[in-house]
């Protein structure tokens, strides 16, 4: 591959590339496998740095280990300001009991902390952050002793992110540009908004996104209006989308279904958004020539969604609507009929593989949640594919870690037979299809072509294997003179490839 500036100019057999680039300066990969570099099509920048500085909970089994690494995490920290904590899982404890509230505020020693469940869509808090917040206790969602949801949880993360300081803050987002680029991400989907971060740390995080970072291409979650539309074009945000809620998470009971909870029975979740909503929203942005998006996740918010479609679509016209790319973050249940609406509609699915991988399966937390039926139906890349709806992974960094290699083997080794994707489907939906997603059309971006940006990963991988005409695969040597095509071996339990490199754009960004 020869390279100028920062643009690919030449990729095939050695021997003409250095008779074209007889001055060029070599660099030898020893063997080294080369790819595009990766898309993040979901992240929150900020929470996921302040996560990496703070308590990590997602390998607690139990209310004692929370408890222990809190105190850990509070001999470690300034008494100023708030603890943070991420990741308790309560689905996969023997014992599913939380820690109290005394329990909490005698581990952080009475001090503001703010624990999320790792969907991030309900929190366990000390009495110090309360009082900060005390509103809280009025809103919906609210708990005494219990994790705080909905209304209730968004009012005390506004308390958490107006005790942040524009340092932390700038630290936070450094240190998670740093780690993505290092797992061979080159661009990564900022979704912000008013429930989650604020219009000063997406700015921030734009500035910071210059040559020597992955790029940011940033959403924002909130209904259109004039003043919205109008900030958001002076400040190059690519659409009001991302996580504009029309529901909530699984995990927290707050995803809206058609039919209730089986761990719940009395209860379908929570709505944010009405279809009216939905309609509005999407003619706006349409209108605007920005993109649409929400965050849906359960059959019952979907249905909310396909409605507000449908009636965008009388509005403005089905073209109009298809070239707006507007997206949907996670769409975990969906079936047919949905799926072909928004393949009409030119909607992409913007996924994430490890959900699958960490709650799937006969005894995972969907089918505590939904009963095994319904948990099998969850996450149907291969039908969305088969349909025609353009997929774009992610992580939603801080709920799974950026960590692509490990998503796109999640994307073909689906806990649910029949549900997955081909290794060349879902390396491409980590690619090039977050490229697809962002409105970026070119047909080169996230490829590696003469023409394309030079923006690509280097990685100490193994056994290639290319994908057959069948579910199996065939592997190949990885003697450069077989010059055969493929990927890294993706079976579960083999190593997956590291990064050497990472460059943007002909600029290294990252090297080992």
């Amino acid at each position: 591959m020869a390279i100028t500036g920062d643009t690919i100019v030449w990729v095939g057999q050695d021997g003409p590339g250095r008779a074209l680039h007889p001055d060029a300066e070599e660099v030898p990969l020893d063997g080294a496998f080369v790819t595009p570099g990766f898309v993040d099509a979901h992240v929150h920048a900020t929470a996921s740095g302040l996560h990496q500085a703070g308590a990590d909970l997602t390998g607690a089994r139990g209310a004692q280990d929370v408890l222990a690494l809190l105190r850990k995490a509070a001999e470690r920290t300034p008494p100023e300001g708030v603890l943070v904590a991420h990741g308790w899982d309560e689905s996969a404890w023997p014992d599913a009991r939380l820690p109290s509230r005394a329990e909490i505020d005698d581990a952080v020693g009475g001090r503001p902390a703010y624990l999320t469940r790792i969907d991030v869509h309900s929190a366990l808090v000390s009495t110090a952050l309360v009082e900060l917040a005390p509103h809280a206790r009025e809103a919906d969602g609210w708990s005494a002793e219990g994790p705080v949801r909905a209304e209730a949880h968004h009012v005390l993360r506004a308390a958490v992110r107006s005790a942040v300081t524009p340092q932390q803050r700038d630290a936070a987002q450094h240190a998670f540009l740093t780690a993505a680029a290092a797992r061979g991400v080159v661009c990564v989907h900022e979704c912000a908004g008013p429930d989650l971060s604020g219009w000063e740390d997406v700015a921030a995080l734009l500035d910071k996104a210059g040559p020597g970072t992955p790029e940011v291409i940033a959403y924002w979650g909130e209904l259109a209006d004039d003043a919205v539309i109008d900030r958001a074009k002076r400040l190059g945000i690519r659409g009001l989308a991302g996580d504009l809620f029309v529901d909530g998470a699984l995990g927290s009971h707050t995803a809206r279904l058609r039919a209730p909870y089986q761990d719940e029975p009395d209860h379908n979740g929570r709505l944010y958004l009405d279809a009216d909503d939905v309609a509005e929203h999407v003619v706006a942005c349409t209108r605007a020539g920005l993109q649409a998006g929400f965050h849906v996740i359960g059959d019952g918010a979907l249905d909310v969604v396909i409605e507000g479609f449908t009636r965008a679509e009388a509005e403005v016209g089905a073209a109009a609507l298809a070239a707006g790319m507007h997206r949907l973050e996670h769409v975990e249940m969906i079936g047919r009929p949905e799926a072909e609406a928004l393949a009409r509609w030119n909607v992409t699915a913007s996924v994430q593989p490890l959900f699958d991988e960490l709650w799937g399966g006969p005894d995972g937390m969907y089918a505590q949640r939904l009963g095994k039926e319904r948990a099998a139906t969850l996450n149907p890349f291969s039908m969305l594919a088969a349909t025609g709806v353009l997929l774009a992974g992610g992580s939603d960094s801080p709920v799974t870690p950026v960590d692509p290699w490990r998503s796109v083997r999640a994307a073909v080794h689906h806990r649910t037979e029949g549900s997955g994707i081909s290794p060349r489907a879902a390396f491409t939906a980590h690619t090039k299809a977050g490229y697809r997603a962002a409105g970026v059309d070119d047909g080169i971006s996230g490829t590696l072509v003469p023409g394309a940006p030079a923006t690509y990963a280097v990685w100490e991988a193994g056994e290639l294997v290319v994908a057959a005409p069948d579910p199996r695969v065939q592997r190949w040597s990885t003697d450069p003179r077989s010059r055969v095509p493929g990927l890294p071996v993706l079976e579960p339990g083999t190593p997956l490839p590291s990064c050497l490199r990472t460059v943007r754009r002909g600029v290294t960004i990252y090297a080992a």
